[in-house]
């Protein structure tokens, strides 16, 4: 018998407190019963999130979310600003073009973030770019976006931003309003420690502005719509049938988050991506992330000679771990380890020491245990 463990960025591990909420009866999603769980969910979210704007809860992937936030302010032929630092950047891209926007896209070098002064130059060269669309954290090379940068430039534009959160949220700093985010698109199978099949939105008062004249076609992903559920009584609704039991398992999440503190939170996943990073650095291997490196997942460049896609292969088969290999032009090049969501410091351990052993097996020169010893020594350095 072998244990089975995610170390993926994504969907990520969920703790059994929140695993029997999905065993529970199921409540009819039109009762007062279920409506009081769905403001705590609500309510919860806007605690991580750092906001007082109004939080939709939609039953589909990020990606919806993304999707909902191109649908609802983005009309044919608008011109966007598309700050991309990876796969995930450039999905909004392509989900732009399919609503016909004119993209003007700065695209980072892989392994790198979007400087302020590159999303300056842009915005000052296309004053009538109606949103910028970037990404939090890019789990495809493991680098994050200064969003709070990005925010002192958008405020006083005309265009919103709007950001893809949906790997960082929950994991790393992030305060909505503080940092004048417009509209941010968020997982639920993160940092939110549930498995998939929940998204959330939320807008501010300046992209309700641009919500109110967009025309674009949409139904299911209609933000006025959920709006109009959620402030037609005391409690939140939603527009459509809810994932109900999602849901309360949501709730149940939500509720560890406020215990431990979202600061705290915060805290323990820079303590845990640091320790992996330094102990990967010890066995002499690279790190693809050459700024800004996320504190979500460690993105470690294959050694020369091994093959990507069976070291990962092996991890999971042999070792029982499923991480993450390369995406897009990285395919078969990168190994992705996860310290995301539910995850504490023994997990990081494992988690080089299943990279080691793999490695070595495949006949990389490194020494067995250098890392795993230099992972333990920055937890007992940070008190993790």
């Amino acid at each position: 018998m072998r244990k089975k463990y995610i170390m993926a960025p994504g969907p990520t591990e969920v703790p059994a407190e929140v695993l029997v909420e999905a065993a529970k009866p199921v409540i009819h999603h039109r009762t007062p019963q279920y409506r009081k769980i769905l403001t705590e969910v609500v309510d919860g979210m806007k605690y991580v999130l750092g906001t007082e704007n109004n939080v939709f809860v939609i039953g589909a992937s990020g990606t919806g979310a993304m999707e909902m936030a191109v649908a609802n302010t983005v009309n044919a032929g608008d011109k966007v600003i598309v700050a991309s630092i990876g796969v995930f950047g450039d999905r909004w891209e392509a989900i732009a073009k399919v609503y016909g926007a004119n993209v003007v896209k700065i695209a980072a070098e892989w392994g790198t973030a979007v400087k302020p002064a590159e999303l300056k130059k842009a915005l000052d060269e296309n004053p009538d770019a109606v949103a910028v669309f970037t990404t939090l954290n890019e789990t495809s090379t493991g680098v994050y976006n200064d969003i709070e940068a990005f925010g002192k430039l958008t405020v006083n534009h005309k265009a919103i931003l709007v950001v893809d959160g949906i790997s960082g949220i929950g994991a790393q700093p992030f305060y909505m309003d503080k940092w004048n985010v417009d509209i941010i698109a968020v997982g639920s199978q993160k940092g939110l420690m549930i498995p998939p099949g929940l998204a959330y939105i939320a807008a501010s008062k300046k992209a309700w502005a641009v919500i109110e004249n967009c025309k674009s076609p949409k139904f299911y992903f209609d933000m006025k719509k959920y709006e109009k559920a959620a402030t037609k009584e005391k409690m939140p609704d939603t527009p459509f049938t809810s994932a109900v039991s999602l849901v309360c398992q949501q709730a149940a999440a939500l509720k560890l988050i406020k215990e431990e503190g979202i600061e705290k939170v915060w805290e323990r996943h820079e303590k845990l991506s640091k320790a992996v990073r330094e102990g990967i650095k010890a066995l002499g291997l690279e790190l693809f992330a050459k700024e800004n490196p996320a504190v979500v997942l460690c993105s470690v460049v294959v050694p020369e000679g091994i093959d990507g896609k069976a070291l990962m292969k092996k991890i999971r088969d042999e070792y029982g771990i499923s991480m993450a290999g390369g995406q897009g032009k990285m395919e078969g090049k990168l190994l992705r380890i996860g310290t995301l969501g539910y995850t504490d410091r023994f997990d990081a351990v494992m988690g080089v020491a299943a990279a080691e052993m793999a490695l070595k097996d495949m006949g990389a020169k490194i020494e067995v245990g250098k890392g795993v010893k230099r992972t333990m020594e920055v937890l007992m350095e940070e008190k993790y």
